[in-house]
């Protein structure tokens, strides 16, 4: 009776895996679109919301609660595969950052797409034209620091480009100061690093009476002080930089702010047209309003007529216009829907340039 019992138990796993191979292979060619479709928008494998959305969703139709625990982690791990899989087939990506081996970018940029190839660029511009040309699939840029404020030539390649933001990635941003090896702290006369790193070491750099040399970037400045001889200048920049060009941290974490982030944006050709029931969708206009009085007033309250929470209002001065100016608004929702297209029309009655560009998730 017993031998009856495990050998009809068994069989019903046996019926039960061949329908779950075939489901799984199902699966996964979704996910072969799934990844097409991230790879053309520039969008990271790694989507937390969809994927908690998904084990909330499905665990549900768990009635038994101890069975539900174990399910928890059954979807779980189809989700680490189909990631995995993705992966796999995103490996082709080529992501454009600004800077080197070792920066900041650098770092968001492998911490979002960890196969792809990272494609590095001497500026911003030459980062954004080389999606825009077809040579990168997706730039990885920042675009604002929590204690330094907007990073201005992002937020103009906005305006004048054609690319869109698909996703918004914040890096927590710690500061080292990195030397030779057997250097000492007291040794240090001056520091090199990017001029967004001295403003958020400003006060740091002030008590220890340390001379400033502006750098591209931080990897740059880190990889200078590898190959100087001279021990008496120092980089600020990364932990990661300092071991790629094998450098000593002398001081660890000497921003004033300790909880101070990068925002870095995903830019692609594509935008992403992705609407999450749940929440957490954000879209980026810009535009210029007319030269009349209240114009900017008016254009800010279509939007919220429109029932589009602004959560950012910038100006920016226009290269091209002497003082004259563009503004950056972030919003929360979706401008690719039916209200969307309706404060896309109303504010073209107060705007005389307005760009969409882009709707995107926190990664």
């Amino acid at each position: 009776m017993a031998n009856s019992s495990l050998d009809k138990a068994r069989k019903i796993i046996n019926e039960v895996d061949r329908e779950m191979a075939e489901l799984f292979v199902k699966r996964m060619r979704a996910a072969e679109t799934v990844a097409e479709y991230k790879k053309e928008r520039g969008l990271a494998i790694l989507d937390e919301a969809r994927e908690a959305e998904v084990v909330k969703r499905n665990s549900a139709l768990i009635e038994d609660e101890t069975l539900r625990e174990y399910y928890v982690n059954f979807l779980r791990n189809n989700m680490a595969v189909s990631r995995a899989y993705q992966s796999r087939l995103m490996e082709g990506m080529r992501v454009a950052y600004s800077g080197t081996e070792g920066a900041f970018a650098h770092i968001a940029a492998t911490k979002l797409y960890p196969t792809a190839e990272k494609i590095s660029f001497g500026d911003f511009s030459g980062a954004y034209r080389a999606v825009e040309q077809g040579e990168c699939d997706v730039a990885v840029l920042p675009v604002e620091n929590s204690y330094n404020g907007e990073v201005g030539q992002v937020t103009d390649l906005m305006f004048s480009g054609s690319l869109y933001v698909g996703g918004m990635f914040d890096l927590p941003v710690t500061q080292d100061l990195l030397a030779k090896p057997g250097t000492k702290i007291e040794d240090i006369k001056e520091v090199v690093s990017h001029p967004q790193a001295f403003g958020q070491c400003a006060e740091y750099i002030k008590r220890q009476g340390f001379a400033r040399h502006e750098f591209a970037n931080t990897a740059l400045a880190a990889r200078w002080v590898a190959e100087n001889p001279d021990r008496s200048v120092a980089a600020i920049g990364s932990r990661e930089a300092a071991e790629i060009f094998g450098l000593t941290v002398l001081d660890h974490d000497i921003n004033e702010n300790k909880s101070n982030s990068t925002r870095f944006a995903i830019f692609s050709r594509v935008a992403n047209k992705r609407i999450a029931k749940d929440g957490g969708v954000h879209s980026i206009l810009l535009f210029t309003v007319r030269n009349e009085a209240g114009a900017l007033a008016q254009a800010v309250d279509v939007i919220g007529r429109h029932g589009f929470n602004m959560r950012t209002l910038r100006s920016r001065p226009m290269k091209e216009l002497l003082w004259q100016y563009y503004f950056y608004v972030e919003v929360e929702g979706n401008i690719q829907s039916e209200a969307g297209s309706s404060l896309m029309e109303s504010l073209g009655e107060f705007c005389d340039r307005l760009k969409f560009a882009g709707t995107y998730i926190k990664l």
